[in-house]
């Protein structure tokens, strides 16, 4: 399943659980020069061990010609204090414009862990080569500052008659932002695009934390240089001014805010020097970038449902070969799934009431099919009080049913759906419904399921399913849209990925926390996504 640096709460049941983010800021020192006619231009990657395997988070930006790079591409990682993340940072020179690093010249890397940084704040280590070795004089220096104000600011930057700096045209500038870093030097938060040939850029809008841009204080000091490009690194500089947030902010739509350019040797030299052009803050807008956490915060109730395949693949109940059977420690994968979710999300749940449903058997006393029945027997009420109620009724209705066929999903994802629909006419962030469908196999109304979880993509609710047995599960595979975009049978795209699938056989012999961890892992990604993509923040939020 995808690798998401995203809150997964799933640490002990009560515990006031903290997840925050942490922001990590990355500086070379002395790299290996493995470019003959030049410098390298390095880049770094950061890496987390992830079952005994490096797994890439992201990369900085390659920074050209350059020996002592102050990457301003910052990572952004999840800190969870209950585990030991285990981090690489490792530099190689870019040679080509590939994304395979073996196509790059390797410089070093440097191994800890998060908490490591953390409790130290910042750190500078000896980058080492694959031998264990150091990388010549070269040395990585590792900041961390933790993201907990969530605002962002979206700048919209321009500039208009700025110095010509290219003797055959006009200039390519860009714009750097810098804060002041605890040691009185200026820190580098921010580069923009570089706009060619031009002395009137117009830069894109763009949106980075306050917490980076300014630690949070809008009245801060901040300084913004701007340069015109060069290929080879050698960037000429135009001119700088300093300013803060809270000025930038006064900036509106209508009535842009003017800053001189100056270039303090220019304007030693010349008695008329004016400036090096005017930067224009063109708007400046400061809003929340709420998590998880914020919704959860906010009073936001996660609905969970469980749907049970009573299909006759899954064997005679009283058979110990069957997949329903309650083995002697009155448990089998069906319960084993039940109480990984549930225990975990019941927390999120206020009166703790769940339904519990059933599909693919034959019910008393007619003995019709059903593929949407409340395993309590009663439908008007089918309630189960706590992720115990749902194991007992589990347990009770197994003698009073006869499994059948075929395994069909839709009705069950539409049930909940008409909830999930009712829900968004409160148009609040306040109830998201979870779907656990346990299945031992192959799906029979395929192009039903697609088209119903196409349109439950839109509403505020996601399906886990949990493939017990050793069936062939490549159909689940399908429905989880990881590595391709699900399509209904009309064409319809599905507006966001809202289905996580997990084999239990991949968890048999693991902690059970780590099936929860696993079938949980989007839920956090994809209940923020829905939000955001409505416009709802969460109920009880305060204004940025």
């Amino acid at each position: 399943m995808a690798y998401t640096v995203t809150p997964t709460l799933t640490g002990p049941v009560g515990s006031q659980y903290c997840v925050c983010k942490v922001e990590l800021s990355v500086c070379g020192q002395n790299l290996l020069d493995r470019d003959v006619t030049s410098k390298s231009d390095p880049f770094c990657v950061l890496f987390m061990e992830v079952n005994g395997k490096w797994v890439e988070l992201d990369r900085t930006e390659t920074a050209v010609n350059n020996l002592n790079p102050a990457f301003a591409k910052k990572f952004i990682v999840d800190y969870h204090f209950e585990e030991v993340q285990k981090l690489k940072f490792a530099l190689f020179d870019q040679d080509k414009s590939s994304m395979q690093l073996y196509e790059h010249d390797f410089l070093g890397e440097f191994s800890c862990t998060l908490g490591m940084i953390v409790s130290s704040k910042k750190i500078t280590r000896t980058l080492l080569l694959g031998n264990g070795k150091p990388a010549g004089k070269g040395m990585i220096t590792i900041a961390a500052q933790e993201l907990s104000d969530n605002r962002v600011i979206t700048l919209s930057m321009a500039g208009r008659k700025l110095d010509k700096k290219d003797l055959f045209g006009k200039s390519d500038p860009f714009l750097e932002f810098y804060k002041p870093g605890d040691d009185g030097k200026w820190m580098l938060v921010h580069r923009t695009e570089v706009i060619k040939y031009t002395l009137d850029p117009v830069w894109k809008p763009f949106t980075v934390p306050l917490v980076s841009l300014c630690d949070g204080d809008v009245e801060k000091l901040i300084k913004v240089m701007c340069y015109d490009y060069d290929s080879d690194g050698g960037h000429d500089f135009i001119g700088e001014f300093q300013t803060s947030v809270a000025r930038m902010c006064e900036a509106q739509d209508a009535f842009p805010l003017e800053l001189e350019c100056i270039n303090p040797k220019k304007q030693k030299k010349k008695k008329n020097y004016k400036n090096s052009g005017i930067i224009i803050v063109k708007s400046c807008k400061i809003t929340r970038d709420f998590s998880f956490l914020d919704y959860i915060l906010g009073g936001c109730q996660l609905m969970f449902t469980v749907g049970i395949d009573f299909t006759a693949s899954n064997g005679n109940p009283r058979d110990p070969s069957s997949l329903h059977y309650i083995n002697p420690m009155g448990t089998n994968e069906y319960l084993s799934a039940i109480w990984a979710v549930g225990q975990i999300i019941q927390d999120y749940d206020s009166d703790k009431m769940f339904p519990a449903l059933g599909f693919g058997a034959q019910l008393p006393p007619d003995w019709k099919v059903s593929h949407e029945f409340a395993i309590n027997f009663n439908p008007t009420n089918p309630f189960c009080s706590g992720v115990e109620g749902i194991v007992q009724a589990y347990s009770a209705c197994l003698p009073h049913i006869r499994f059948y066929g075929p395994t069909n999903f839709s009705p069950i994802v539409n049930h909940v759906a008409r909830f999930a629909a009712q829900a968004t006419q409160q148009e609040a962030a306040s109830q998201y419904f979870i779907l656990l469908i346990i299945t031992d196999g192959v799906i029979s109304d395929m192009d039903e399921t697609r088209h119903a979880v196409v349109q439950a993509s839109k509403l505020p609710m996601s399906i886990i399913i949990v493939g017990v047995g050793n069936a062939d599960f490549a159909a689940m595979e399908f429905l989880d849209g990881d590595s391709r975009v699900l399509r209904s049978y009309t064409g319809e795209e599905a507006v966001r990925d809202i289905v996580q699938f997990v084999p239990f056989r991949d968890f048999r012999n693991a902690p059970k926390e780590t099936l929860a961890k696993a079938v949980l892992a989007e839920l956090p990604q994809q209940v923020v996504q829905y939000f955001k993509h409505q416009n709802l923040p969460p109920i009880n939020s305060e204004p940025a």
